[in-house]
């Protein structure tokens, strides 16, 4: 009998500025920056041939909107800033261009959805009407697309709400990270000496149908300051501590679950660990498979029906 080993996924919260349409006060640089993050991350899984799960906002999918979502339950104020300061800047707000871009990639990527305005399911006002509206305006977008995608991340990974994703058509979720004694910059100590490493997880199926690939490893959480004064001396640690995740993985079953927003990627020192990361990955993929949110999710099931 052959010995199991673990694969990697990489998934990406494909938001924009999305992501921040509830902050008084945004980030300018990544905000700025998210749309040039978005195609520089295409560009590098194309040249390592690495298919990452892109979990796309909706509204991206929309060429046009006058802001206004007066029918969506959660009210017109959550898109007050389409309306106001964003009025004159699509960019921020839509992106059909970008995933037409991820559909005719040479790379498989599996598309999905990130909700439709990036409502959090799990905070304590979102209601079930206000979960149901995100779902059901995604899935229309997404069926207009042609886009069958079955995987779903939660935006802020606040999950909520589960019971309605099978209503929707979704088959997988990106679960919260398991539980850890350590913080990452205690992790990262460990690893000038040699024992920090992110967990490999284990997708289970829950009591709704779901498959549930919880997180391992933000890659993007260890920034500034801290990573200026550690990259002299241990290189990159976020990196060193991928690597060895990618090696536990092929040690033993469990997967290696990465992810990011593309508007992480602000600027050269950002750039450099992504692609230090898919490197590694593509260095490392006879030893251990890269798979999508998707396919993790189809084995599971196949091996459930067994």
């Amino acid at each position: 009998m052959a010995r199991r080993v673990g694969s990697v996924v990489l998934s990406v919260d494909a938001e924009l500025a999305w992501g921040f349409i509830d902050h008084d006060t945004p980030p300018t640089d990544r905000v700025e920056r998210g749309r040039e993050g978005w195609r520089a991350l295409s560009r590098l899984c194309e040249a390592y041939d690495v298919p990452a799960t892109w979990a796309v906002v909706g509204h991206l999918l929309q060429g046009d909107c006058d802001g206004g979502h007066a029918d969506h339950p959660i009210g017109p104020g959550w898109f007050a800033r389409e309306r106001n300061e964003w009025a004159d800047r699509s960019d921020l707000t839509r992106g059909p261009e970008l995933v037409e871009r991820l559909q005719a990639s040479p790379v498989d990527h599996d598309i999905g959805s990130h909700t439709y305005g990036h409502v959090e399911f799990g905070a304590p006002g979102t209601t079930r009407a206000m979960a149901a509206a995100e779902l059901e305006r995604s899935r229309a977008l997404m069926d207009e697309w042609g886009i069958d995608g079955r995987s779903f991340v939660f935006p802020r990974n606040n999950v909520g709400h589960l019971d309605l994703l099978t209503d929707y058509g979704f088959e997988v979720y990106r679960g919260r990270r398991p539980v850890e004694r350590r913080s990452l910059p205690g992790k990262l100590k460990t690893v000038a000496l040699g024992d920090g490493r992110p967990p490999l997880v284990r997708p289970t199926v829950d009591e709704h149908g779901l498959v549930n690939l919880p997180a391992s490893l933000f890659l993007y959480s260890f920034q500034g300051h801290a990573l200026r004064a550690t990259k002299p001396v241990l290189g990159d640690p976020v990196v060193e501590l991928v690597e060895r995740g990618l090696d536990a993985a092929a040690d033993g079953e469990g997967v290696l679950h990465l992810w990011l927003h593309p508007n992480n990627l602000v600027d050269d020192a950002t750039l450099d660990r992504i692609e230090a990361v898919l490197r590694a990955i593509d260095e490392r993929r006879d030893a251990v498979p890269v798979e999508t949110m998707a396919e993790v999710a189809a084995r599971r099931r196949l091996k459930r029906a067994e």
